[in-house]
């Protein structure tokens, strides 16, 4: 899944990041640490859930191991997602790195060989054992990268889903009714229309809009569809039922001003700090985005599920990965280790994180357990739908700009939904 981050921090990390890469060369072993250094590198913000619980992992870490210290680097989501492969290939390699999950991403780099195989060290160490079965799916590929395989490449020590958040000030001061059925929520949304409020924040340049569809297409949807489209297990149709109501409901909600037609060019950043604002009364997105809003937010807030959504968008969350070309993974084995106890798991808990191996107990923040508490619920339904860009490689982009086409009424459904037939088909592994 993709993370809040701003474009100019992006734009500035990827040019750092190209300035790195032009002066690789020479032997793969020199610059080694020699066991003094762990460098890390991570895109979560220091007031994420993430960002705090690791930072805590980091001091943790260098008191338990004299001498070592922890390099830490933050990265750009942008940054690593597209220079990752050319960086993994370098001697500029670090020795653990945060990186996205699903085909087109972790499954691609260990087709590629860029990643260590994790699973002698992830059965000596039990993590096996503490990642439940359905966000282990997205740490385990095979040999052609696609996810659900055998062999580990990645951990996860924390999940993440999609959810509604809403402003309960605005709802109260429009006299709205907080749905709790699909029908209330389109009721809701007509209501907030007809007093000149647009109801639902959107980031059309990124992520936020193709959510949207393929939340709208799994109210159509089953598990077998589900991993058909993301494991391969069945032919793809994207001019069945599912995918032909997520594309055109979609494009009536822009016209029906549910989502606003100028959003066709903004970024997540823009529509979190919408909501953050108090501009709009609900934002549809992950919980990555659930302790900035606990911080940032002066108004009343909370959560929900989709309404009456036996599926939604979520997962395990973002892997800790070894490059092959880390030069100490002993240490990264050891603080990987570190991230997955209950300290650490407990403390990312209370920050707003959904922490994989946490004491449900130590988790105090009410706002926090109600999060927790709803993953597990989708988790044991079985309700994990992953998200739409994992496929194949290149999909992010090929799902951001055909969505833009629904926005500004450019194509059809029909035509958009043929576009990425063609793109998803193109990209299937051979």
């Amino acid at each position: 899944m993709v993370k809040v981050r701003k474009a100019a921090a992006v734009l500035a990390a990827l040019a750092t990041a190209a300035t790195a890469l032009a002066g690789c060369g020479g032997d793969s072993d020199s610059g080694g640490s020699g066991g003094k250094e762990l460098r890390l590198w991570h895109y979560e913000g220091p007031d994420s859930a993430m960002g705090v619980a690791w930072n805590q992992a980091i001091k943790e870490f260098e008191a338990t191991h004299p001498g070592v210290k922890v390099k830490f680097e933050e990265k750009g989501f942008e940054q690593i997602q597209k220079t990752a492969p050319m960086i993994l290939n370098s001697k500029d390699a670090p020795d653990l790195m945060e990186y996205n999950k699903g085909n087109a991403t972790a499954g691609l780099l260990s087709r590629q060989r860029l990643l260590t195989d994790l699973t002698p060290e992830v059965t000596k160490r039990g993590w096996d054992k503490l990642v439940p079965a359905g966000v282990q799916v997205t740490a385990k590929y095979d040999g052609k990268g696609v996810m659900g395989g055998d062999k580990w490449f990645g951990v996860p020590n924390y999940a993440e889903y999609v959810q509604v958040y809403y402003n309960k000030d605005l709802f109260d001061k429009h006299g709205v009714k907080v749905p709790t059925t699909f029908a209330e929520l389109t009721a809701a949304m007509d209501q907030f229309v007809a007093k000149g409020v647009t109801p639902l924040t959107n980031a059309g340049a990124e992520y936020m809009a193709h959510q949207f569809v393929y939340q709208l297409a799994l109210t159509r949807a089953d598990r077998a569809w589900v991993d058909a489209y993301e494991r391969y297990t069945g032919k793809v149709n994207f001019k069945d039922a599912a995918w032909t109501y997520g594309a055109t409901t979609f494009a009536d909600w822009v016209k029906k001003g549910y989502v606003a037609k100028n959003s066709v060019g903004a970024k997540a950043e823009d529509a979190g700090v919408g909501f953050i604002s108090g501009k709009f009364p609900m934002m549809f997105s992950g919980s990555w985005w659930f302790g900035r809003v606990a911080a940032e937010a002066k108004f009343e807030w909370d959560t929900f599920v989709w309404p009456e959504a036996k599926m939604t968008l979520g997962s395990g969350g973002n892997l800790w990965v070894v490059p092959q070309g880390s030069k100490n993974k002993e240490l990264a084995y050891d603080f990987i280790d570190i991230t997955m106890k209950k300290g650490i798991q407990n403390a990312l808990g209370n920050a707003g994180g959904i922490p994989v191996a946490a004491d449900t107990a130590a988790i105090t923040n009410p706002k926090a357990k109600k999060l927790i508490d709803n993953f597990n619920t989708l988790a044991a339904s079985d309700g994990l739908a992953y998200y739409p860009d994992w496929p194949v490689p290149g999909f992010y982009d090929t799902w951001v700009s055909e969505v833009q086409k629904l926005m500004n009424g450019s194509a059809s459904p029909d035509q958009v939904l043929g576009n990425i037939q063609k793109a998803y088909d193109s990209g299937l592994p051979k």
